[in-house]
């Protein structure tokens, strides 16, 4: 149904003695939480308009820094209905719970219903379908995966969509200790010691392929994007949304205000990935269209929160959430718009300069200028005739052209997204962005309401006095951190998704028919 994510080429499980495994890797799991007032007045050394001049090459731009300067404050460990913005929109999850496959299948017509992008509503009985298949015992999964055969008496589980979940998940398996797996439990009988006792074939045989062999750091980052996508579409393959990376670095932009003696324009960038809405025609498929986004994802690889300071490390970790936040806010203000390249029709990237002259050659156009006799000069005219051509005509501009050009920056935009403001609540002058975010083997859902003022701000828009926020406070809900090794976390997690995608993509009231949101 999803398809693969290229674990296929990943390395085999090597055999590592017991001595030689290291220690586990500690949890300790990021809470770091900024308050912030509405009327507290702002140092103007830490306003967001002295931010740009520190900003570097990393996505946490600032830290704690830039989170005093956005005014960022943010609820830890809040309910689904707290961080869905309008909670009327959910489902009865609790009556879903006691559903029966029979009884879910009964009540798939009467349930009919559409999303935002025509798409037909999943409903109770796909819902139920997840449920189970995110259920399995994880020993029992972990063994489909490596096609062992079932204990005798025991079926084998059927994981359904849920397969490629579980097979990212047993990866994990080699950095990650299962917490929900009782350390006193026998190895697999496949691996138990022959009849006749042979205590040097027991020694030599391979550990379980469910056994820790190195610790939880040096993970590579990919084996967690992976597992985060395979658990995302489960949830939103249905809603009619996929998961992909951006054809583009995600950036977010900042521009110094308006008017400034010195305009400069910078970006953080971000690893993150997005959750874009799927093209409902064959053709805007073929073309690789992608709308939206609908929400974020980000992955970190930290595992230590607690040294050397452990308020640095964490709202470092916060920021790069943030920062994933306000660059799919950008994204979804871009409806409508065009991009205008920074400098464009400006002098300094439309007139040469360097004094004027035509300059000399540059890099290996130097060779040809190489006195005779040098070892390393370049053929003459009769060795160069001599040879046979190698290559055929240029047909693009060499890279040393294109370097002597005086233009403005590339485009940042994607041609191919066609960028929407998907979910936004009508009449309001804020978008609630929701972030997907993952640390060591845990998910937790982070939801920030990001004003139209602030995105004006990044942008280049003065603020009259920097001692104020003009946009007041961005504030932000995190649900609990859910482990994805416990099988009821996994499944808090999947309905907690669920929440966010049915918010999301459900159908609003258009014309006479709106009606304005509560603020929550």
């Amino acid at each position: 149904m999803f398809g693969s994510f290229g674990l296929a080429n990943l390395p085999a499980k090597v055999k590592v003695a017991p001595e030689d495994i290291p220690p586990p890797t500690t949890i300790s799991l990021p809470r770091y939480q900024p308050f912030v007032q509405d009327d507290a007045p702002v140092d103007p050394e830490n306003a967001l308009s002295n931010l740009l001049k520190c900003t570097g090459r990393t996505s946490a731009t600032a830290g704690a820094l830039g989170l005093s300067a956005i005014g960022f404050d943010l609820r830890l460990d809040v309910e689904v209905d707290d961080l869905i913005p309008d909670p009327a929109v959910l489902p009865d999850f609790e009556r879903w719970d006691k559903l029966t496959l029979e009884e879910a299948r009964e009540m798939k017509q009467s349930e009919r219903r559409f999303l935002a992008s025509g798409k037909e509503h999943p409903g109770s009985l796909v819902y139920i379908e997840r449920r189970r298949e995110l259920s399995h015992d994880n020993e029992e999964a972990f063994r489909t995966v490596r096609r062992l055969a079932p204990p005798k008496g025991m079926q084998q589980p059927r994981l359904g969509n849920a397969y490629e979940f579980f097979r990212c998940l047993e990866f994990f398996t080699m950095y990650w200790d299962d917490p929900t797996r009782p350390p006193s439990l026998p190895p697999s009988p496949e691996l138990a010691p022959t009849e006749n006792g042979d205590a040097a074939t027991a020694k030599e045989s391979p550990p379980p392929p469910n056994v820790r062999t190195s610790d939880g750091s040096s993970m590579p980052p990919e084996y967690r994007q992976h597992l985060m996508t395979a658990f995302i579409k489960l949830v939103a393959y249905d809603f009619g949304c996929n998961v992909s990376m951006s054809r583009l670095e995600p950036r977010l932009h900042l521009s110094s205000p308006e008017g400034h003696p010195s305009p400069r324009k910078s970006y953080s960038p971000s690893n993150c990935q997005f959750i874009f809405q799927s093209p409902m025609t064959r053709e805007a498929a073929r073309s690789g269209l992608v709308y939206g986004p609908v929400g974020a994802v980000s992955t970190r690889p930290i595992t230590d929160f607690t040294t050397p300071d452990i308020e640095t490390a964490q709202s470092l970790d916060l920021a790069r959430e943030v920062v994933a936040a306000l660059i799919t806010a950008q994204h979804r203000a871009r409806e409508g718009k065009t991009e205008t390249r920074f400098g464009e029709n400006q002098w300094w990237t439309t007139k040469p300069r360097w004094g004027g002259g035509p300059g000399g050659p540059i890099g290996r156009e130097a060779d040809m200028d190489l006195p005779s006799g040098d070892k390393d000069a370049a053929p003459g005219d009769s060795e160069r005739a001599a040879r046979p051509a190698t290559k055929k005509a240029r047909k693009t501009m060499s890279a040393y052209d294109a370097y002597r050009m005086v233009r403005p920056p590339a485009y940042t935009w994607d041609k191919k997204a066609r960028y929407q403001a998907i979910g936004r609540q009508k009449g309001v002058d804020y978008d609630d962005i929701f972030v997907i975010s993952s640390v060591l083997h845990h998910v937790s859902i982070l939801r920030v309401r990001v004003p139209d003022r602030l995105l004006d701000v990044l942008a280049g828009s003065p603020e009259p006095d920097v001692t104020r926020r003009s946009w007041g406070k961005v504030q932000g809900w995190r649900s609990r951190w859910f482990d994805f090794f416990n099988a009821e976390q996994r499944l808090e997690a999947m309905k907690t998704l669920w929440a966010v995608m049915e918010y999301q993509m459900r159908k609003q009231p258009t014309g006479d028919e709106d009606v304005e949101m509560a603020e929550k």
